[in-house]
């Protein structure tokens, strides 16, 4: 959480400015604009078609090596 408090003699338009720099080299505005949109994560037969799908790609790829071809 970000703390600030108004200098004495400071401008409004100079305190926000101050403020905005803050939030902005905190990271909330870039870590808000990631969580703005969530998306689901993979179903579980999904997630086991994709493992599927690389350990055939690195089985093919250890032959493909093996026999000189890569």
């Amino acid at each position: 959480m970000i703390h600030t408090k108004k200098k004495e003699g400071e401008t409004l338009s100079a305190f926000v400015y101050r403020f905005n720099k803050k939030v902005m080299q905190a990271g909330v505005v870039k870590e808000t604009k990631k969580r703005q949109f969530t998306t689901r994560g993979a179903n579980k037969g999904k997630r086991r078609i994709a493992a599927l799908y690389r350990l055939k790609k690195q089985e093919d790829l250890a032959r493909l090596k093996k026999y000189g071809h890569q």
